[in-house]
C-alpha cells in the first residue's frame, strides 16, 4: 500500500518540498480567516491521517501474546490516542469567536441608560502571604465601576487578613472549617453576601490576580445574552513560569497556557463549549442559586460549574482581553502539582453522574468537546513511552514499530513539519518546537502516574492550593526529577554507545537500528533540556521595565534620572550626573508619578546606574500596586522567537556546567 522510498536524496528532495509549499501556506494565508483555517487544518489532517495509515499497515508486527508483539500495540494505541486529540483540536480550531466589538457595544449601551447591575467581587485566599493578597484586595477596591463591593473570602481565618481589610475598606468573609474547598469558599460568600448586597453579578478572583480597572465595564454588558451565566477573561502573567524562568527564555518563549487561553477558548466559545478557568469570571448569581451553589463534588470546581451549567441550557462566554494578572506557579513542584490537580479533576467530572459523559441533557457537542479535553491528558503516556522506546529497543531488541528511517522520513518527517507548521500559524506565532515538547515533557511523567490514580481512587484526595510568594531568591536542584530525566537522557546514550559495542550486536548496522539511533538522539535532546530545567534559577525581586525620567534627591539636591525598571521594593535608575560621593547604603528619595516621594536606599553605582531599595508607606505602596498591576504591562512573551529561545538555552546551558 505504502511504496517503499529506494534513496535519502528522494526523499528529502520530496520533504523540502513539502516543506517550502507548508511554509508558504502559512505566509500568505490569514489566520484570522474561517475558510483559511478549514483549508490549512485538513492539509494538515491529511498529512496525519496518511501516517496515521502507515503506521497501521507497514509499521505493526503480528499480533502475539508476547511481550516483543504486544509492545508495538501498546504503543501504537497510545500515539492513536495523541492523533485522535490532534485531529480534534483541528476541527476546533476551525472557528474563532472574538468578542471585543460585543463588549464595545454593550458597554456603550450600559454607559448611556447607567443601569450598571451591582456587581460582588469575591477574593478566594488560602494561605498567600499579604505581598501577595494585598495585588488582588487594592485593584479590586480601585475597580472603575459605580456598584462594586469586595469580599475577601479567607479560607483559613486569619487575624492579620481581618484587621488588614478593615484598615484598607475590603469587606472580610471566613467561616469555621474548610469543607468543599475553594467551591465551599465560595458557597459561604454567597450566602453570606446574600443578606447584604446581594449583587446580581459576581466577579471571582484568586488571591493573586490584580484586575484591571475597567474588568467589570468590559464583561457585564455579556450578561445581555440570557443563555449567558458565565463570562469568563484570560488569564495573564506577570511572572515567568518554572520552565520559561529556568531556561532563561521568558522574553523569546510563550507559556502553554497563552496556547489554552489564546487560541483554543475563542475558538471552543465559537462552537459554544468555552469553559470557566477559576479565576477572573463573571457568574450570575442567580444561576449558581438555582443550581444550589458552586458544585464541590470534584477539585476542579471551574469546568464543573460550566459543565453543571450546561446541563441547563446555559453557556460561557469567552471576552478574550487582558483584564486581569496574576503570578504563574513560581517553582516546578507547584508547577506539576497544578497541573495534576487539573488532570485529576478533568476526570473527576467525567466520572460524575451528572458528568457530561453520563449525565443526560447534554448535546453530542458538548460531549465531544470535553472529550477533547480529556484527550489532553491522556495524551501524556505517549510522550513517556516515546522517551524511553528507543532504550528498550536497544537493551531488550523489542521495537515500538518496525520502520526504517527512510520510510519515516518519506511518511512521519512531513507530518511534523505540516504539524510544526500549522500550530505555529493557527497560534499566531505562540508555539516553538522543542521548547513545546519540553513543556509537555516536564509534567508527563506526574501526569501518566495521576492517571493511573485516578483510575483506582478518582475521588477522596485533599484539594491541593498552588503555593504562591515566599522567598525564591536561592538557587534549588529538583533531584528527584533531574535524576529521572538524567536516568533516561543516560539510558538513551547508553543505548547509542550500546548499539556500537554490544557483542550480541549485528556486524552492519540496519535501516531499523538506524531509525532508533536517531530516535534515542532526540530523546537524549529533549531530557537533557528537560535535566536543565530542573536546575531552579533563583528569583530576585519582580520588576517591570518603565523608562521614564524621574527625579532623584540626594542631601537636598534634586538630579535627573531615568528610572529603568520598577517593583514594588526596588528600582533600577540611570542618573547621568551621579554624585561621586554616593554610596551603597546613602539614603536617597525617588519622585515617582503619581506616588510622590518615595524614601530609598542606594544597594548599588556603577557607571552612572545604581540600584534602590524603596520604603514607601501604606499609602504609597497601594499606589504602587495599582502602577504596577492593573496597566497593561507584558512583561512576558507574547509570541516566540526560535533565535531568541535557542540562545538562552545555549546561555543556560553553559551556566549550568
Amino acid at each position: 500500500m505504502f511504496e517503499a522510498p529506494q534513496d535519502v536524496l528522494s526523499v528529502l528532495t520530496i520533504d523540502s518540498g513539502i516543506l517550502i509549499s507548508l511554509l508558504l501556506m502559512a505566509s500568505l494565508l490569514d489566520r484570522t480567516s474561517a475558510p483559511a483555517r478549514v483549508l490549512f487544518g485538513l492539509t494538515t489532517a491529511v498529512f496525519i491521517l496518511c501516517y496515521a495509515a502507515w503506521r497501521w499497515h507497514d509499521t505493526l508486527p503480528r499480533l502475539e501474546p508476547e511481550p516483543d508483539k504486544l509492545w508495538p500495540y501498546l504503543f501504537f494505541a497510545f500515539e492513536m490516542v495523541a492523533i485522535l486529540y490532534t485531529l480534534m483540536s483541528i476541527v476546533i480550531l476551525f472557528r474563532f469567536k472574538d468578542r471585543s466589538a460585543e463588549a464595545d457595544r454593550e458597554e456603550t449601551r450600559l454607559s448611556e441608560s447607567g443601569a450598571w447591575p451591582a456587581v460582588d467581587i469575591f477574593i478566594c485566599t488560602y494561605n498567600e502571604p499579604l505581598d501577595v493578597v494585598e495585588k488582588s484586595i487594592i485593584p479590586a477596591l480601585a475597580v472603575d465601576y459605580p456598584n462594586a463591593t469586595v469580599w475577601v473570602c479567607d479560607d483559613t481565618r486569619r487575624a492579620w487578613l481581618r484587621d488588614y481589610c478593615e484598615e484598607v475598606g475590603a469587606n472580610y468573609v471566613t467561616r469555621p472549617d474548610n469543607e468543599g474547598a475553594k467551591a465551599g469558599n465560595l458557597n459561604n460568600a454567597l450566602h453570606h453576601t446574600a443578606g447584604r448586597t446581594n449583587a446580581p453579578i459576581i466577579l471571582v478572583l484568586d488571591a493573586d490576580f490584580a484586575v484591571a480597572p475597567n474588568i467589570l465595564r468590559r464583561s457585564v454588558g455579556l450578561f445581555h445574552d440570557e443563555r449567558a451565566a458565565v463570562v469568563q477573561t484570560p488569564q495573564f502573567f506577570f511572572n515567568a513560569d518554572p520552565i520559561q524562568h529556568n531556561l532563561m527564555a521568558s522574553e523569546a518563549w510563550v507559556d502553554d497556557q497563552r496556547i489554552f487561553f489564546d487560541v483554543f477558548q475563542p475558538a471552543k466559545d465559537a462552537w459554544g463549549c468555552a469553559f470557566c478557568v477559576g479565576t477572573s469570571f463573571l457568574v450570575r448569581r442567580d444561576r449558581v442559586t438555582e443550581m444550589g451553589g458552586f458544585p464541590h463534588d470534584a477539585i476542579c470546581e471551574d469546568i464543573n460549574l460550566t459543565y453543571s451549567l450546561m446541563r441547563r441550557g446555559y453557556r460561557t462566554h469567552w471576552l478574550n482581553e487582558r483584564l486581569s494578572a496574576g503570578l504563574s506557579a513560581e517553582g516546578l513542584p507547584e508547577y506539576i502539582t497544578q497541573r495534576t490537580r487539573w488532570c485529576l479533576g478533568t476526570m473527576q467530572v467525567a466520572l460524575l453522574k451528572a458528568g457530561p459523559f453520563r449525565g443526560s441533557d447534554y448535546t453530542p457537542l458538548q460531549r465531544l468537546h470535553y472529550l477533547h479535553g480529556v484527550l489532553n491528558w491522556l495524551c501524556k503516556p505517549f510522550i513517556v513511552l516515546m522517551l524511553v522506546a528507543p532504550s528498550i529497543y536497544w537493551f531488550f531488541d523489542m521495537p515500538a514499530f518496525y520502520a526504517d528511517y527512510l520510510s519515516f522520513l518519506r511518511y512521519g518527517l512531513p507530518t511534523l513539519f505540516a504539524l510544526w507548521t500549522y500550530s505555529g500559524w493557527v497560534s499566531g506565532r505562540r508555539t516553538l518546537p522543542l521548547f513545546m515538547e519540553v513543556t509537555h515533557i516536564m509534567t508527563a511523567l506526574a501526569i501518566s502516574i495521576t492517571l493511573v490514580s485516578a483510575a483506582v481512587r478518582p475521588f477522596g484526595r485533599p484539594f491541593k492550593v498552588t503555593d504562591k510568594g515566599g522567598d525564591r531568591s536561592a538557587s534549588l536542584v529538583r533531584w528527584r526529577m533531574a535524576t529521572g530525566f538524567g536516568a533516561i537522557c543516560l539510558l538513551s546514550a547508553g543505548a547509542i554507545v550500546w548499539s556500537f559495542v554490544s557483542p550480541s550486536g549485528a556486524t552492519e548496522i540496519s535501516p531499523l537500528d538506524y531509525f532508533n539511533l536517531v530516535w534515542a538522539g532526540v530523546a537524549m535532546l529533549f531530557c537533557f533540556v528537560a535535566f536543565l530545567v530542573c536546575f531552579e534559577r533563583p528569583r530576585g525581586a519582580e520588576e517591570f521595565l518603565v523608562e521614564e525620567p524621574v527625579h532623584v534627591r540626594f542631601r537636598g539636591i534634586a538630579y535627573d534620572a531615568v528610572l529603568a525598571s520598577l517593583g514594588m521594593g526596588t528600582a533600577q535608575l540611570r542618573i547621568p550626573a551621579l554624585p561621586h560621593t554616593i554610596a551603597a547604603g546613602d539614603a536617597v528619595e525617588v519622585l515617582l508619578e503619581p506616588t510622590g516621594w518615595i524614601p530609598a536606599r542606594l544597594t548599588g553605582a556603577e557607571a552612572g546606574a545604581c540600584a534602590v531599595a524603596l520604603a514607601p508607606d501604606h499609602l504609597q505602596r497601594q499606589t504602587l500596586i495599582l502602577r504596577l498591576f492593573t496597566r497593561a504591562a507584558d512583561p512576558i512573551a507574547r509570541t516566540a522567537s526560535l533565535r531568541l529561545a535557542l540562545r538562552g538555552l545555549i546561555t543556560r546551558c553553559f551556566q549550568a556546567a
